[in-house]
């Protein structure tokens, strides 16, 4: 997950990440610096799942205080990750993010074809 600071800049880190269909769904510490750079600034971008074959996702991200996140989307990211952020001590903050662009790769020689999704439509 990519976020920036009006200070410092571009901050990078691999999470996690659950699709539910319309969203990814993602946790971190409540006081790490992504938290606190979505805060400031929801926009972001994800680069899933690897280097080959990779789908490159903008959206804004959405905060949920780990006891105010949906019930269902919590769960399905324990079950995934047999990990429950909300069972940990100390705080975590639940990421979702509707995409508005999505492009995708399949290796680098396909180059027709990478905008998929162009504000918030998925393109045929």
């Amino acid at each position: 997950m990519s976020t920036a600071h009006p200070d410092h800049g571009p901050h990078q880190v691999p999470l996690w990440f659950l699709w539910d269909g319309r969203a990814v769904w993602m946790c971190t510490s409540a006081t790490s610096v992504t938290a606190r750079n979505v805060r400031k600034e929801p926009r972001v971008r994800l680069a899933l799942p690897d280097t080959f074959d990779v789908v490159l996702l903008q959206g804004e991200a959405e905060c949920f205080p780990d006891q105010e996140v949906p019930g269902g989307a919590a769960e399905a990211f324990a079950d995934k990750f047999g990990w429950d952020p909300r069972a940990e001590e100390g705080s975590f903050l639940y990421l979702r993010v509707v995409p508005r662009t999505v492009r995708a790769w399949r290796g680098e020689p396909e180059l027709r074809g990478r905008v998929i999704m162009r504000d918030g439509m998925w393109l045929e």
